[in-house]
């Protein structure tokens, strides 16, 4: 792999009305390849709000905006796909929705479930946390399974979950894809921290 990898954006569990701005911000600042809207909340009408606040920011700079899991409303709230964090229903849906909208598949540290999401119809899987975290006994998706995809399998990988500036420095030459999240969003200056993180993309 000789490209670099791109910058996927996640929202954080839980925002406000500044974070649209917030975002906005961001996304003016950094190329990114996409954004996925991942709220804590399962509150449908909150979800739509949301959507509906993300969605402007995101389609006005031509990034496709993805929602966790919620399949149903990605379609009526006019979003480019879904990432699945349960991939049992991929294939059902890949054959519902034909071949242009997004879907992506989270596959924790299985190279297994990863082909077999491939298989599947997916348009990339997401291995994680890939970076070290607190609870320390946890598995992690190590840089050999990223080495291993990234050699063996066409299909663009992400890293995702703990990420820090070590992990991503490490993880440069075998991912497609960084996705940052509460990394950056928790902080004051999201932007600085984004650049802090990604230093060694540079």
């Amino acid at each position: 792999m000789t490209e670099m990898p791109q910058l996927y954006l996640v929202t954080p569990p839980e925002f406000g009305a500044e974070f649209p701005d917030r975002l906005a911000a961001v996304l003016d600042a950094h190329p990114v390849a996409c954004l996925r809207l991942d709220l804590a909340s399962k509150d449908e009408d909150r979800v739509m709000r949301a959507a509906d606040a993300v969605r402007e920011v995101a389609h006005a700079r031509d990034v496709p905006l993805v929602i966790t899991d919620h399949s149903a409303l990605s379609e009526r709230l006019g979003l480019d796909g879904v990432h699945l964090t349960d991939t049992r229903g991929l294939r059902k849906l890949r054959t519902a929705w034909g071949p242009d909208p997004i879907i992506g598949a989270f596959c924790g540290t299985s190279r297994h479930d990863g082909m077999n999401a491939g298989e599947a119809g997916a348009d990339y899987v997401a291995f994680g946390p890939a970076g070290p975290t607190a609870l320390g006994a946890g598995a992690r998706a190590e840089t050999e399974l990223f080495a291993w995809w990234s050699e063996m399998i066409e299909l663009p990988v992400v890293a995702e979950g703990a990420l820090d500036a070590a992990t991503i420095a490490a993880l440069a030459p075998v991912t497609d894809f960084f996705a940052l999240g509460e990394e950056i969003w928790r902080h004051d200056d999201p932007l600085a921290a984004l650049s802090d993180l990604t230093a060694a993309l540079r």
